[in-house]
């Protein structure tokens, strides 16, 4: 742990949804199955799981957590790619309600808050190891 101290935080999980543990992606054939049609029915507040306001609410909950118990350093917080982007795309005043195709959030990136004080100044994304 290099000296550091470690925690867990739930607000970072992954948003809940009705897919979880189920294939769903391009070509898998979830989109022709009737059942999965009652979870699709509005792509601008998720009816297949959790709101975006919510994930927006718990996700800068545990940003503001971090920033407050590292103040003065820096933190790391690990999360998902659908929270991440949408606390992102809260942050960076776009909407909610996205295609996820155009996510910009790839394994192992890196999306960085930067406060001055209890202010949010900049939003960042980085990728160190996209050429691995």
């Amino acid at each position: 742990t290099h000296g550091l101290d470690l925690a867990t935080d739930g607000r970072l999980l992954e948003a809940g949804n009705v897919f979880e543990g189920k294939t769903f992606g391009v070509g898998d054939g979830a989109l022709r199955r009737p059942g999965n049609w009652k979870h699709l029915t509005n792509p601008f507040k998720p009816s297949w799981g959790e709101p975006y306001v919510e994930q927006v609410v718990r996700m800068m909950s545990a940003i503001e957590a971090a920033r407050d118990a590292a103040r003065g350093h820096e933190a790391v917080a690990v999360s998902h790619q659908l929270p991440i982007w949408i606390v992102r795309s809260f942050a960076e005043k776009r909407r909610l309600w996205h295609d996820p195709r155009r996510r910009q959030c790839t394994l192992a990136s890196l999306t960085s808050f930067t406060y001055q004080g209890e202010r949010l100044v900049s939003v960042g994304y980085s990728e160190p190891a996209r050429d691995l």
